[in-house]
């Protein structure tokens, strides 16, 4: 009988750790049922995130996704509902080909200067699967009830 603890659908992923992040914890999960793995600030002087400011905030690894996979960086909530802090892009895609560092792209929308010290945890980061598309060129589209009804057609 399986381990109700162990989900079925795990993947290995290689990691390398970059030698500014020698001791900066890799991605983990903080609970046996968390979707997501905190990402730790790899910096080497604390960072002071102003009000409205973004910054690019490296994390000390890269990895190797399997083709079909992307991995995905979000916002921590807890960051998010006490200090506005959040990510720009989310969520940030990392390609399966890409092997540079792994970085979150933080901003501050809240009212006061928010400080990144090295080690905290920044970001979480989700590992899901990607299906691509074949784009096909058609001359016209087939007909449904919304059509080209868009923003706020189906209410505020």
């Amino acid at each position: 009988m399986p381990n109700p603890e162990t989900p079925s659908n795990l993947i290995s992923i290689a990691m390398k750790r970059l030698p500014h992040g020698v001791d900066i914890d890799l991605p983990s999960y903080a609970t046996g049922g968390a979707a997501g793995m905190d990402i730790c600030a790899a910096i080497t002087a604390n960072l002071t995130l102003g009000p409205g400011e973004r910054r690019a905030v490296p994390c000390g690894f890269a990895m190797a996704i399997p083709p079909g996979f992307e991995a995905q960086i979000r916002p921590r909530s807890g960051l998010a509902l006490k200090h506005g802090i959040t990510i720009a892009n989310a969520p940030g895609t990392i390609d399966s080909d890409y092997r540079g560092e792994i970085a979150a792209i933080m901003i501050n929308l809240g009212s006061e200067n928010f400080i990144i010290t090295r080690g905290m945890r920044i970001a979480q980061m989700v590992i899901a699967t990607v299906t691509q598309c074949h784009p096909v060129e058609v001359g016209d589209l087939d007909v449904t009830t919304r059509g080209a009804d868009g923003f706020g057609s189906t209410g505020v």
